[in-house]
């Protein structure tokens, strides 16, 4: 029987002094930094090295390097993203990686990144949506595949054991600290163990909870999930952000995402009339006049400097809803999009094609192969697709640790840095911060800490219950309880939110729960693709119910986060973060916590900046 008792001396036992538990930007270099500080390393991956989100970010790393524009500088970039935020992020934090970026991405260039330069050899930066100034360091649109080159090449020569195709199904305790992990081999299903003193998640987002996604398979929201059932508070979950142009048509390329750069080299969006519709509703604290003609850009005053910047470069979430109402009053285009179009630059530059194809290679032979689209020739059909989740596991700003002792999170998998909403960028340069930062701190936990004790009969226990899908006559395929669990977050929990909606999915992710336990699973445990699914569904659950939970607390409008029947932000009840932990009845609870107050320095130059 595929679902045997096992002990202890059947499963393969790993010791390490820190674990690292994703293997994208935030895990490799937190790896690295651990590595680095004398400890011994382990590094999970659930896939292949190498095949991490981190590479779908292309449009560049934001740091304030001052560059091409010289106003530039921290304080700005501060700013930029508490405001992004909507005031809701942790400002320590938001300071750290205003302050640190710069230095990370010199470091990342020491280490033999290759970035695009300028005429006077610096690395050259880009527009982006909602930052003031050209801030983001790229390498034409495959900024992330660099980074991982550049992490991966570095990573080698450090003394850590990397275990590809690994998935990790609970952490392991020693009383209120973290003791080890378990998990198991993808490949032949082999259980494996491992000891740790202190552990760092790094799995990145939970877009596999919804339809249509820009993630890979892989994001399933494990390290949300693993942190919240080992104890950990979650933070800002009812805040997930769709991006505002991910393809929608041809199939063959549906949910890809086509990157912010494309827009901040200049791509316009056009409803069915062929009219840039971002016209339409600028925000009142960005706008000051539209020009004459719409091709010379659309101008704003912050400050006493004046810029020229398209109105499509607006914050993600203002451009995702802009999109969806087009799409609702029937202007969006035969695939329920709207167009994406850079091959109009053509009218302004001599040889125009090659400039697109220089600026966006990625892009433009991406689409070609897989789509026989010519991006210098056409506009691509896109729309809003879930991209990335600024809710997490709730970290201590300076040492990225969560409220369970040894237990650390960087990246995407933890939150406080974005708030209520990502500028575009803040992304990489997030991961490289707090990336070092928790590697650095989970070292230095490890070296004052010993080995905790791990209860073998539990240990045993979830290896049992991971193979009941396989002892079970009866039950439906997981597969399916996955689609219907997507289809239900996608209709209900999605970019346009509404109270009986979003109680209609509570009711729904009840019975969804129900069918789970029920799953059944054939084969053996060898390559078993239903097995993994039905592994993974647990961690989609509990993120989907965690969204959905403080969606419905959330009574307003904020960042990603918009409320059909509140749509207006509430200043004072909504001034707090929204805090998830596992009650001691094992049932999800919703907290509010104020949000804590700004030291008069840094609000000073929010005051400045506006």
């Amino acid at each position: 029987m595929t679902g045997e008792f096992y002990n202890m001396s059947t499963f393969d036992t790993y010791n390490y002094d820190v674990l690292v538990i994703g293997a994208g930007g935030a895990g490799l270099r937190a790896a690295i930094e651990a590595a680095a500080n004398g400890v011994t390393v382990g590094l999970i991956c659930k896939s292949l090295l190498g095949k991490a989100h981190t590479v779908m970010a292309e449009g560049g790393i934001a740091a304030a390097l001052s560059n091409v524009d010289e106003r530039d500088n921290w304080r700005v970039h501060f700013a930029d993203t508490m405001r992004g935020g909507q005031y809701l992020n942790d400002w320590r934090m938001a300071e750290l990686h205003a302050k640190e970026a710069p230095d990370r991405v010199r470091e990342l260039e020491a280490w033999g990144a290759l970035f695009d330069r300028t005429k006077d050899g610096r690395i050259l930066q880009r527009n982006f949506g909602g930052h003031k100034y050209p801030r983001l360091a790229h390498v034409g649109d495959r900024t992330g595949l660099e980074m991982i080159r550049t992490l991966q090449d570095h990573c080698i020569y450090q003394d850590i054991e990397v275990h590809m195709e690994c998935t990790i199904i609970t952490i392991l305790k020693d009383g209120e600290r973290v003791a080890g992990a378990f998990g198991y081999e993808r490949e032949k299903g082999q259980f494996k163990l491992f000891r740790a003193k202190a552990i760092v998640i790094a799995t990145g987002g939970i877009g596999r909870a919804y339809k249509i996604t820009s993630n890979s398979w892989e994001y399933t929201g494990d390290g949300h999930s693993l942190a919240y059932n080992a104890g950990a508070e979650l933070m800002d979950m009812e805040f997930v952000q769709f991006h505002p142009t991910g393809m929608v048509w041809p199939p063959s390329v549906r949910g890809i995402l086509v990157t912010e750069g494309v827009r901040g080299e200049g791509g316009i969006l056009l409803n069915s009339e062929h009219k840039r519709f971002m016209f339409n509703e600028i925000p009142e604290l960005y706008r000051q006049q539209t020009a004459d003609n719409e091709e010379e850009g659309w101008r704003y005053t912050q400050g006493d400097k004046q810029a020229k910047r398209p109105p499509e470069l607006l914050t993600r979430d203002h451009v995702a809803r802009c999109i969806v109402r087009e799409i609702r009053e029937g202007r969006g285009s035969p695939h329920n999009g709207v167009y994406l179009d850079i091959s109009w630059i053509k009218t302004k530059m001599a040889n125009a094609a090659d400039h697109i194809k220089k600026k966006l290679p990625s892009m433009y032979n991406q689409f070609k192969k897989l789509a026989d689209i010519d991006i210098t020739k056409e506009a691509m059909e896109v729309g809003p697709t879930t991209h990335y989740m600024m809710g997490g596991i709730r970290v201590h700003a300076e040492t990225q640790m969560s409220t369970v002792p040894g237990l650390f999170a960087a990246g995407e998998a933890a939150a406080g840095l974005h708030g209520a909403n990502r500028l575009g960028g803040n992304s990489l340069s997030d991961l490289l911060v707090f990336g070092k930062r928790a590697g650095e701190y989970a070292a230095r936990f490890a070296k004052e800490n010993t080995q905790g004790n791990i209860d073998d009969r539990q240990v045993e226990m979830i290896a049992k219950n991971a193979l009941e899908p396989f002892d079970r006559t009866e039950g439906e395929n997981p597969f399916q309880v996955q689609f219907d669990l997507q289809e239900v977050m996608q209709n209900l929990v999605g970019i346009v939110r509404h109270e009986q909606e979003l109680l209609k999915a509570m009711q729904e992710l009840e019975k969804l729960y129900d069918r789970f336990s029920k799953v059944r699973v054939i084969g053996n445990r060898e390559y078993n693709n239903g097995w993994h699914t039905a592994l993974d569904l647990q961690h989609l659950l509990t993120v989907s119910e965690a969204i959905t939970r403080a969606a419905i607390e959330r009574k307003e409008s904020r960042g990603a986060h918009f409320r059909e029947d509140h749509p207006e932000k509430d200043a004072r009840a909504g001034n707090c973060n929204l805090i998830i932990v596992k009650g001691d009845d094992g049932q999800m609870v919703v907290k509010r916590v104020p949000v804590r107050d700004m030291p008069p320095d840094l609000k000073q130059i929010i005051e400045d900046m506006k």
